[in-house]
């Protein structure tokens, strides 16, 4: 065990070691105050958009300012700050600003650099503009955002982003719509007395960060710096649109706009304003709880969900209620007194021998059949199976390897859920939940070849290093290979929702040179070192005929039942699903923070898939059908394949997402999340109906 356990730790160390992780702060624990007169970095993010699944870098858009790098206290700007894994993997791109942010005085207005355009950088910031993207900045771990009121007026909240642009539709269908872009940012940074001795020294913590983006033409009134002179009534706004390539006025800049670019420019002044406002409403602990007072509204939908649920898992404990309690219960019992009969009956034939004995030495007994008859008649229905229920199913190889994984991504999902819950992980740790959920999933190797060797060895496997391996490469190679299969297409499109090659290859580090010796040490505890799982009676040799099965009607074959049976897990969650999705597809400025629901409805979810493979095995065994294992796991698994369904109907329904590659994107994502769904419950089921089937037969103790 101290191996075991020291194997572990080398694993965290090396992981530690391979993909570091640099938050700007530990959430909770880390405040960082600013005294009046200090630089506070801000930080440029990326663009994103609900309409596609592309992201870009904001510096690598070519109608920005380009940073200068221009020293701001111990940082330059344009100079990248350290990413931990899961921010590299969604995409964050984040480098310091030329933004001149000092606490304490305000600026009216600031020039921040006045950009030559060409067509080719008009027609992207028209493509992005016009596909709705949103720009994230970061101040302090906050993302910048938009201040709203809630309907009654009653409280205020934050949606993370600001415009990148705006679109004037004509009323006429047909036109091209009038693009403009905002070159003019008025920022609010909220702050509030440190708590403790940085407050008594003149600290001052940030609560709020708050951008307002307009949109300001190049020819409006400015002074000799360039800032307008009354930025409260701007006359004309940034119109995306150049003049026409030639005097004929037959092509106008634009959509339009030929692919030659002939030199014509426009200049953008980018310009911005800053101000300070102390806020006393809201404390440093809870300033992320503006992003989420919006979204309180779903807190009703969540206790419906949860309800619902509790209503299918109640209704399906009934019914494995009476199953085990009354239908089990009544066969087991009339076996036992059968067997009980029998012995009684042996019991008198053994006091009636000497006097037989009398007759002879070579007179026989008049022995007749009908005990053995008796004792046929009682083995019936599921009881009749116990030679042929443990039997090794065709492609068993598999199914250890499949247990294995589930086993592994199921230990992964039942602790980030939890952390989550717990707010270990919440949404200032930038990027923590992808991190720690990577690195939950290379440390559980161990569970993974410990369960998968434990099946082999129950299947009767014996080269257990093959199996090993196997469950080493068999899913995180899919999955890997699916990804990389993904980020050519987004590779393509300079997007940096593209995992850099250098990522890719610490994920292959850490697959193969941890995760995989990592499923070896289990493997090997499981398989050489640990007891494996005994079956309570005795199976016929794997040479022995299969046993034949009885006709069965179609709604009871394997694919029917998994898919029929697979409904009723979908029914507990499609609720929350339904959060899930829009906070991973829609609002990707948002964040989903309700994990204490999610911890509850998959709770619920666990019990569910045990339930109803149980049921449905049980089913099975009464028809005569040993063939359970597989079926256990496709059973326990079928809700993944309702759960695809419901993502391309949320994808028809729901999403306005355009161009192929994010369509592409979508369902290429989608696809990879039911497997992992499909393998944790397809697990989950299997070992509840083995654990079932290992109760029952060994109640009868048939031999």
């Amino acid at each position: 065990m101290r191996n075991f356990i020291a194997t572990g730790l080398g694993a965290l160390a090396s992981l530690a070691a391979i993909a570091p992780a640099d938050a700007f702060y530990i959430p909770g624990w880390s405040i960082r105050s600013y005294k009046d007169g200090e630089q506070i970095p801000l930080l440029f993010n990326k663009v994103y958009s609900d309409n596609t699944q592309l992201q870009y870098a904001y510096y690598d858009l070519p109608f920005v300012c380009a940073p200068t790098g221009r020293e701001h206290s111990t940082l330059f700007s344009g100079q990248n700050v350290p990413l931990n894994l899961g921010e590299v993997l969604r995409g964050d791109r984040i480098r310091t600003s030329d933004v001149d942010l000092v606490m304490g005085p305000d600026k009216e207005c600031a020039v921040l650099c006045n950009l030559e355009l060409d067509r080719a950088g008009l027609r992207r910031a028209r493509e992005l503009v016009q596909d709705g993207y949103v720009v994230e900045w970061i101040v302090d771990n906050l993302p910048g955002a938009t201040r709203f009121v809630t309907v009654d007026k009653s409280r205020k909240y934050y949606a993370a982003g600001f415009k990148l642009g705006s679109a004037d539709h004509p009323p006429m269908d047909g036109d091209e719509p009038t693009l403009y872009l905002n070159n003019h940012h008025t920022i609010v940074v909220r702050w509030r007395r440190a708590p403790g001795r940085a407050g008594d020294e003149g600290g001052k913590v940030i609560v709020g960060f708050e951008v307002y983006p307009k949109s300001i033409a190049q020819d409006e009134p400015r002074n000799d710096d360039g800032c307008p002179l009354d930025l409260q009534s701007i006359s004309r706004n940034l119109e995306l649109r150049m003049p026409p390539k030639d005097n004929t006025g037959e092509k106008e800049a634009g959509a339009k706009d030929a692919e030659e670019d002939d030199g014509t420019t426009m200049t953008i002044p980018y310009t911005y304003s800053v101000f300070f406002r102390e806020d006393k409403s809201v404390e440093w602990a809870q300033r992320w709880d503006l992003y989420f007072v919006n979204q309180e509204d779903g807190n009703r939908i969540h206790w419906l969900a949860i309800i619902n649920s509790l209503i299918i898992c109640g209704v399906l404990s009934a019914v494995v209620t009476v199953i085990l309690a009354k239908t089990i219960r009544a066969d087991i019992k009339g076996h036992r007194d059968a067997a009980a009969e029998e012995a009684r009956k042996g019991k008198r034939k053994a006091e009636k021998k000497p006097a037989e004995g009398l007759l002879g030495a070579d007179a026989e007994p008049d022995l007749s059949d009908e005990d053995d008859d008796d004792t046929l008649e009682d083995l019936s229905g599921w009881k009749l199976l116990h030679g042929d229920v443990f039997r090794t199913p065709p492609y068993g190889y598999l199914l250890a390897p499949l247990v294995g994984s589930g086993a592994q991504l199921l230990l992964m999902a039942l602790a980030l859920v939890l952390l989550s819950a717990l707010g270990v992980l919440n949404p200032s740790f930038r990027g923590g939940f992808v991190s720690v959920g990577v690195g939950l999933f290379v440390f559980n190797g161990l569970a993974s070849g410990y369960f998968s060797a434990q099946v082999f060895k129950t299947l009767e496997g014996q080269n257990w290093r093959g199996n090993a391996l196997l469950t080493a490469l068999l899913f995180p190679g899919l999955l890997f290979s699916l990804v990389f299969m993904l980020n050519l297409f987004v590779w393509a499109q300079a997007s940096s929702t593209a995992i850099p090659f250098g990522t890719l290859v610490a994920m292959v580090l850490l697959w193969l040179c941890i995760q995989v010796p990592l499923v070896y040490v289990g493997s090997w505890y499981g398989y050489t070192r640990s007891a494996g799982w005994e079956h309570p009676v005795k199976t016929l040799p794997a040479s022995a005929p299969a046993r034949a099965v009885p006709p069965r009607p179609w709604y009871a074959r394997t694919l029917q039942t998994a898919l029929l049976a697979g409904l009723i897990p979908f029914a507990v969650i499609f609720i929350e699903l339904l959060f899930v999705f829009r906070s991973v597809w829609q609002d990707k400025s948002g964040y989903y923070y309700v994990f204490g629901f999610m911890a509850v409805v998959s709770a619920i979810l666990l019990v569910t898939v045990a339930e109803v493979t149980v049921v449905a095995v049980f089913a099975q065994l009464c028809a005569e059908d040993p063939r359970w294992m597989w079926r256990s796991f496709l059973v326990g698994g079928s809700s993944a394949v309702w759960v695809f369904a419901y993502c391309a109907w949320y994808y028809l329904v729901k999403l306005n997402i355009s161009g192929w590659v994010s369509g592409l994107m979508f369902f290429g994502y989608s696809f990879m999340g039911c497997c992992v769904y499909g393998l944790l419950t397809g697990t989950v089921g299997f070992l509840s109906a083995y654990a079932f089937v290992r109760r029952i037969y060994g109640a009868i103790k048939v031999d």
